[in-house]
C-alpha cells in the first residue's frame, strides 16, 4: 500500500475532552496502538484535570508529576511526541508579569520531566479582558499572541527543538462569524503571532462533518500558516447518551498536505476508540484514495476479538450493525440507517400489509437486543462499563418497537401501557428530557417552541390534574 510521507507531520491523538481522564493505563495502551499504527503525537489537555484548566498556576505535586514524567518517557521510547498542553484562559491577567511567570513555572516543571513540546489553548473561554488588559493590548487576539509568543521565545532559550502550538479562542468559522474573540480576531492572529507557532482548528463547525482542502487554504491566508487541525469528530462529551466507533471521514487524502497536522480529540471512554483511532491511522498513511466504509469494516475485524465473552458468542457480523448504530455524529452506518428507514415506513403504513417487512425488522432488532444483552458477558469489562449505559437504552426502544408493531397487527390497543413497562416519568422521563420537548430542532439546526395540537393538549391535560388534585 502507498505510504503518504508524514515527517514533521503531526499525527495522532489529544486527550482534550471534557469528563473523567483516561488512566494510565489506557495511556500506555493507546502509546501501543499509536506506535503500531504509525501515528505519532499525543496531545495531553484533559479539560477536567484541574491543574491544565481550573488550576493552572498550581504545580503538579510529586506522585503526579512522576506518573506524567512516566508519560513522557513512554512516549519517547515509542518515537511519539508528547505535547503538554495548558489551558488558562478563564482568568488569566494577560497584562500580570506574576501570571506569565506562573506559566513558566507550570512549564519548567514539564521540562525538568523531559518534556520538549507544549501548547497554550484558549479555547471555550469567555471572550472579554478586563480594563487593564484593554488599555494595553486593545484586543484578545493580542493579549493571547503576547502571551504565547513570550511563552514561546521562553520555551525555545530552554529547548531549542521545541514544537509549539495555540488554540485561539474563535478556533472554528461559525465562532468566527458570529465575532467571537471580538473584531479581525484571527487576522490579528496571523499577523502577531510568532510564525514558528502552530495554530488548532476545527473547521467550519466545532465537530465538522467535513473539512475541505479550499477551506484550509483560504484560512492559511488569514493565519499565515497551514493550521493543525484539531478534530473533534469522534468526540462525544458533549452527549452522554452517544458515541462514535464509525471511520475517520469527510476529508480528502489532498487536506493532508494542506494542514500542518491531524490530530483526533476523539470518545471520553478509550475502550471505544479502536476503530476511529485506527482509521485515522490509515487515512495519514494511504495513497491519493481514500475509502473510509472499506477502513470500518477492516478496522471493526480487527475490533472483534475484544467482544470475546463468558458463554455464547457474538458474529463479527452482528458487531457491524451495531457499530453502524453509533457510527457517526451526523449519520448513521448503513445498515442502522435501513433498519431506522424500515421501521419509520413501517409505523407511517399498515403493518398488516406488510407483514413481511414486519418480520424483517424484528429479526434485525431482536440481532441487536441480543447483541446488546450479551455485552454484559464481556470478557474485557472496561468495554462493557463503556457501553453499558448507552446500549440499555438502545435494548429497550427496540423493545418497545417491536411490542407497537405486534399490538398493531393484532388490531390491539397499541397505546394501552399493559403492553408495556416504559411509562411516564419512568421512561424518556426527567427534567433534560422535559425540556427537550419544549423545542423543536428544525432541519437547519435553529429551534422553535413545540406548538403542535397534541402538545397542547398534554400541556393542558397536565395542568388541569394538577389543579384538580387535592
Amino acid at each position: 500500500m502507498a505510504t503518504h510521507e508524514t515527517t514533521d507531520f503531526l499525527a495522532g491523538v489529544i486527550e482534550g475532552f471534557y469528563g473523567q481522564p483516561w488512566t494510565q493505563a489506557e495511556r500506555l495502551e493507546l502509546f501501543d496502538w499509536m506506535a503500531a499504527w504509525g501515528l505519532n503525537t499525543y496531545l495531553y489537555a484533559p479539560k477536567d484535570d484541574l491543574k491544565h484548566r481550573a488550576l493552572w498556576r498550581e504545580l503538579y505535586a510529586a506522585a503526579e508529576a512522576e506518573a506524567l514524567g512516566h508519560l513522557v518517557k513512554a512516549c519517547r521510547q515509542r518515537n511519539i511526541h508528547f505535547v503538554y498542553a495548558l489551558s488558562p484562559g478563564l482568568d488569566i491577567r494577560y497584562s500580570n508579569d506574576a501570571d506569565l511567570d506562573r506559566l513558566k513555572k507550570r512549564f519548567e516543571q514539564m521540562l525538568a520531566l523531559g518534556c520538549q513540546d507544549f501548547a497554550l489553548l484558549f479555547d471555550d473561554i469567555p471572550d472579554r479582558l478586563d480594563s487593564e488588559d484593554i488599555q494595553r493590548w486593545g484586543s484578545l487576539a493580542a493579549a493571547q499572541c503576547h502571551v504565547t509568543n513570550a511563552m514561546f521565545r521562553w520555551t525555545r532559550d530552554r529547548e531549542t527543538g521545541a514544537r509549539f502550538l495555540f488554540c485561539p479562542t474563535a478556533y472554528c468559522s461559525r465562532m468566527v462569524w458570529r465575532n467571537h474573540g471580538g473584531e479581525n480576531f484571527l487576522p490579528t492572529i496571523g499577523r502577531e503571532l510568532l510564525s514558528e507557532i502552530d495554530v488548532f482548528w476545527t473547521g467550519p463547525e466545532i465537530i465538522s462533518r467535513e473539512i475541505t482542502v479550499s477551506h484550509v487554504q483560504e484560512l492559511e491566508l488569514v493565519l499565515r500558516r497551514k493550521p493543525v487541525i484539531w478534530d473533534n469528530l469522534h468526540a462525544n462529551d458533549y452527549d452522554g447518551r452517544r458515541f462514535y466507533c464509525g471511520p475517520y471521514t469527510g476529508r480528502c487524502s489532498e487536506l493532508r498536505r494542506a494542514v500542518r497536522g491531524l490530530l483526533s480529540n476523539p470518545n471520553c471512554e478509550f475502550p471505544l476508540n479502536y476503530v476511529p483511532l485506527r482509521t485515522l491511522a490509515e487515512f495519514v498513511r494511504c495513497g491519493d484514495t481514500w475509502k473510509p466504509r472499506e477502513a470500518y469494516l477492516l478496522a471493526v475485524q480487527e475490533w472483534f476479538p475484544r467482544f470475546a465473552t463468558a458463554t455464547k458468542p457474538i458474529t463479527l457480523e452482528d458487531l457491524i450493525l451495531f457499530g453502524d448504530c453509533y457510527y457517526l455524529p451526523h449519520e448513521e452506518g448503513p445498515e442502522a440507517e435501513a433498519l431506522y428507514e424500515c421501521a419509520r415506513s413501517l409505523l407511517a403504513e399498515d403493518s398488516e400489509r406488510n407483514s413481511g417487512q414486519v418480520a424483517a425488522f424484528r429479526r434485525q432488532a431482536r440481532r441487536l437486543r441480543e447483541f446488546c444483552a450479551r455485552m454484559a458477558e464481556l470478557r474485557h469489562r472496561p468495554l462493557f462499563y463503556a457501553l453499558s449505559r448507552r446500549i440499555w437504552e438502545l435494548r429497550e426502544e427496540l423493545e418497545l418497537l417491536e411490542q407497537h408493531m405486534e399490538a398493531a397487527r393484532a388490531d390491539g390497543p397499541s397505546g394501552d401501557p399493559s403492553l408495556t413497562f416504559h411509562l411516564p416519568g419512568t421512561y424518556r422521563g426527567g427534567m433534560v428530557a422535559k425540556l427537550q420537548r419544549l423545542l423543536v430542532q428544525n432541519l437547519d439546526g435553529t429551534f422553535t417552541p413545540d406548538r403542535s395540537d397534541e402538545r397542547v393538549q398534554q400541556v393542558g391535560a397536565i395542568r388541569q390534574a394538577t389543579v384538580s388534585t387535592p
